[in-house]
């Protein structure tokens, strides 16, 4: 994993955070928030097309390279699996549609 990949990496696990946390002006304590009542749902390339009809993984794979959609790799290298958000994704195909 390179230095760029980890910098990406904390960037999104810093912002699921900051999603996460609320803090109240009056007590500092950091509270978590209950806002999001579901887990966070992380998809494979494969699953995300089987999810959305007409969705291919290639096309999937294409959006991960340009940026378009945020994602995770596990493993090592470019072996390693890719994960991406429900949400995310669904984000994305509301905004370009």
């Amino acid at each position: 994993m390179t230095i760029k990949q980890k910098n990406n990496l904390i960037a999104e696990i810093i912002a699921l955070l900051e999603k996460s946390i609320v803090v109240d002006v009056e007590n500092p304590k950091p509270q978590v928030c209950n806002a999001q009542s579901q887990p966070l749902e992380m998809l494979t390339v494969k699953e995300c097309s089987q999810i959305i009809s007409g969705l291919s993984e290639h096309t999937v794979r294409q959006w991960v390279a340009q940026g378009l959609i945020p994602y995770i790799r596990t493993g090592k290298g470019k072996r390693g699996k890719i994960l991406i958000s429900k949400a995310a994704l669904l984000k994305y195909l509301n905004s370009a549609a």
